[in-house]
């Protein structure tokens, strides 16, 4: 089954759901950093939030990056998408590896940490981009994300992730979904939504059991008049190329590409997202550095 994203709206247009199924986006991911376990869950829910959140952008060259960094070993984590809902995303640290958590969990919160912030920037084509920065609650993604709807968008907002990792690391299931209430929801239906919310055991859980992403999230909005607006594909891709890298190595300035080309005679770049490298040798080192005299 392709991955893909939902989008649902009560009949009163009071409440708006987004959910997402990830599980090969996020497998794609992990082979191509090679992320531990705990690595994998933390990138794979970024993964899916990025996802969610490129479907609410309107603009069709707007994007969204959220970024994590709580200190912890994993560094920094980041995921990028379009209104497209085609992500991106790596960890400083993929090959971290610590212990599972009092639970038995993957402990994210602990490899993310807490002495820091999530970054949420909204490139929507103005003159600069909106950036919103909340300090993390938990390092879990989920609680740090509602969190930053609440203070930075002022949206109450519910939002579940879930990764499982398999024995032989693979990714197993991998999902989530935002709720989230508009400005005229009551009292009423925010305490229907908690109540709801106690029904939901685990997104991964609900996935292992044979249920898809809009049944849970039929489960999370029981009792309310709803139906589902659209539904998009999700994978994960990145657009680097190497005109896009030669731009980079144009940007170092003139004096860095000549020590390049005299001690090394070439340059390898690689892609934070794809781990794809890319080779320049001393002519085309030598022209890229003959257009920045030029310019």
């Amino acid at each position: 089954m392709n991955d893909y994203i939902v989008r649902a709206v009560t009949d009163d247009g009071l409440i708006r759901a987004f959910g997402c199924y990830t599980k090969n986006t996020v497998e794609e991911a992990r082979k191509l950093h090679q992320t531990s376990p705990v690595a994998t869950a933390a990138l794979g829910r970024l993964l899916s939030s990025s996802a969610m959140m490129g479907y609410m952008l309107k603009g069709e060259k707007d994007l969204v990056t959220l970024q994590l960094n709580g200190k912890g070993p994993l560094g920094r984590v980041l995921a990028v998408s379009g209104s497209d809902s085609l992500v991106k995303g790596y960890v400083d640290n993929p090959a971290v590896d610590i212990p599972l958590n009092s639970m038995g969990k993957l402990d994210v919160g602990s490899a993310v940490g807490t002495d820091g912030f999530i970054t949420v920037i909204q490139d929507l084509g103005l003159k600069e981009p909106y950036i919103g920065k909340i300090p993390l609650v938990s390092g879990e993604v989920g609680d740090d994300l509602a969190k930053y709807f609440a203070i930075s968008e002022q949206v109450p907002s519910v939002v579940a992730l879930g990764v499982l990792v398999d024995k032989d690391y693979s990714v197993k299931n991998s999902g989530g979904f935002i709720i989230q209430l508009m400005p005229d929801a009551t009292d009423e239906d925010i305490t229907k939504i908690e109540e709801n919310l106690k029904n939901i055991t685990s997104v991964t859980d609900m996935l292992e059991k044979g249920m898809t992403i809009e049944e849970i999230m039929g489960v999370a909005l029981a009792g309310f008049d709803f139906h589902f607006t659209d539904k998009k594909e999700t994978s994960f891709y990145c657009n680097c190329s190497k005109e896009r890298v030669r731009k980079v190595l144009k940007s170092v300035g003139q004096d860095e590409l000549k020590a390049i080309i005299e001690e090394d005679g070439k340059a390898q770049m690689c892609c934070h997202f794809c781990n794809k490298k890319y080779e320049f040798n001393k002519e085309e080192l030598e022209e890229i550095l003959n257009e920045t005299k030029n310019k």
